[in-house]
C-alpha cells in the first residue's frame, strides 16, 4: 500500500517513482555502494551545502556493502540492489517483530498486529527505499529476540552487525551489553554472555575508530555530524521548541503531523512503562527516542529516525488484540492508509530532505 500510494503521488506531482526510491540519503548510500567513500560524486553535499573530503564518512558502510553484494548479480544495478536489500530485510524484521509480539502477548494476534502497526508507521516508506532503516531495524529486532530468549550468540552477532549500519546501534549495544553483564554476574548460561558482551560493541567501535583515524580526531565522526548536519545532543531543547512553534503557528501538513507524532511517541513510551514491558525492550525504545528527540539537526527527519523505537507500538498491538476483530482491522486499515499517505507525501509534495 505504501508503494502504491507513492506511485500515485509521484505521478500526480510529475515525479519518477524510481527517483523517489533513491532520494535524499539514498543518493549517498548509492554513491558509496557504487564508487566507495573516495569516489562519491563531488556534487554531493552536506546539510549546509558544503563538501569536505570526510563528508561521505557520515554514512556507515554496512548497508552499501550489502548493496554491492546484490549488485554483483547480472542485470542488477545499485538502486535495484538497495531496494532488494531493504525488502529482504523487511521480511526478516517482520518475523522478528512477530516473535516478540507472540512472546509478550501470548498469541499470534498480537504478533501480527505488531507487524501491521510497524509497517503502517509514518515514514515507513523508507523500508522500501535505498535507506538503511530496514536493515538496521531487522538486526536490532533480532538482537532483542536474542536477549529475550537468552540466545547470546544471536544477540552478540546481530548487535555487532547493527553497529556497521547506523550510529543508533548505541542503543542496541547498551541493552545487549547490560543484559549480558547481568547474566555474567548471576552466573547464567556459561560462556555465551561473555561472547555477547565482547561482540556487541565491535561493529560500532570499529567504524567510529576507523573514522577517527581518517579524520585525525578521536571524536571525528561526531564532529562530522555536527559540522555537516548540526546533529548534536542538546537534551531536547531544539525538538521542544520545534513542537511548540509548529503547533502554535500556521505550518504545512508535514510539519504539523511531525510535531504530533513526536508528542505521540512520548505518550507511547509512558504506556510502555505502565504496561511494565520487559526492560530490554523498554530501554531500547527509550534510548532510541532520547537519541532522536534529544538531538538538534533536521527536525523533518525526526519521524524517520524514531522508526527503530518499534517497541513503542507493542501496547497498541496488545490493546487492539483484546478488541473485536472488526475494531482491530478497521484501526489497522486506517493507520496503514495514513502512514502510506504521509510517507508518499514526504517524498513528493514535501520539498525538503527527510
Amino acid at each position: 500500500m505504501g508503494l502504491l500510494t507513492l506511485t500515485l503521488l509521484s505521478a500526480a506531482n510529475g515525479e519518477s517513482l524510481v527517483d523517489n526510491l533513491g532520494a535524499w540519503d539514498g543518493e549517498w548510500y548509492l554513491e558509496v555502494a557504487a564508487h566507495g567513500y573516495g569516489g562519491v560524486d563531488s556534487s554531493m553535499v552536506d546539510g549546509y551545502g558544503r563538501r569536505l573530503p570526510e563528508t561521505p564518512l557520515a554514512f556507515f558502510p554496512g548497508y552499501p556493502l550489502l548493496i554491492q553484494l546484490v549488485a554483483l548479480l547480472p542485470g542488477v544495478n545499485v538502486l535495484v540492489g538497495a531496494v532488494v536489500v531493504s525488502l529482504v530485510a523487511g521480511v526478516a524484521l517482520a518475523y522478528a517483530l512477530y516473535r516478540i509480539g507472540v512472546r509478550l502477548g501470548g498469541g499470534p494476534k498480537v504478533g501480527l498486529l505488531f507487524v501491521a502497526l510497524f509497517a503502517a508507521s509514518p515514514m515507513s516508506v523508507v523500508l522500501s527505499m535505498a535507506y538503511s532503516e530496514a536493515v538496521f531495524c531487522a538486526l536490532a529486532a533480532w538482537a532483542l529476540v536474542g536477549v529475550l530468549e537468552r540466545n547470546w550468540v544471536l544477540a552478540g552477532v546481530m548487535c555487532a552487525a547493527a553497529g556497521l549500519i547506523r550510529p543508533t546501534a548505541a542503543a542496541v549495544v547498551a541493552v545487549v551489553g547490560l543484559a549480558a553483564l547481568i547474566a555474567i554476574v548471576t552466573r547464567r548460561d556459561g560462556w555465551r554472555p561473555w561472547f555477547a558482551a565482547l561482540a556487541a560493541p565491535a561493529g560500532l567501535g570499529l567504524y567510529i575508530g576507523w573514522v577517527a583515524v581518517q579524520t585525525g580526531s578521536l571524536g571525528g565522526y561526531f564532529d562530522l555530524q555536527q559540522r555537516g548536519w548540526s546533529s548534536a545532543f542538546d537534551g531536547g531543547v531544539a525538538t521542544g521548541a520545534f513542537v511548540l512553534e509548529t503547533l502554535a503557528t500556521p505550518n504545512s501538513a508535514f510539519e504539523t503531523v511531525t510535531a504530533w507524532v513526536i508528542v505521540a511517541s512520548v505518550v507511547l513510551l509512558v504506556l510502555c512503562v505502565r504496561r511494565r514491558m520487559p526492560w530490554p525492550l523498554l530501554a531500547f525504545a527509550a534510548i532510541v527516542l532520547a537519541l532522536d528527540l534529544g538531538s538538534d539537526g533536521l527536525m523533518y527527519s525526526k519521524v524517520r529516525l524514531m522508526l527503530p523505537a518499534f517497541p513503542l507500538l507493542l501496547p497498541v498491538a496488545m490493546g487492539l488484540a483484546q478488541r473485536r476483530t472488526a475494531t482491530a482491522v478497521a484501526t489497522s486499515v486506517l493507520l496503514v492508509l495514513f502512514g502510506s499517505w504521509f510517507g508518499a507525501y514526504s517524498l513528493t509534495a514535501w520539498e525538503y530532505a527527510i
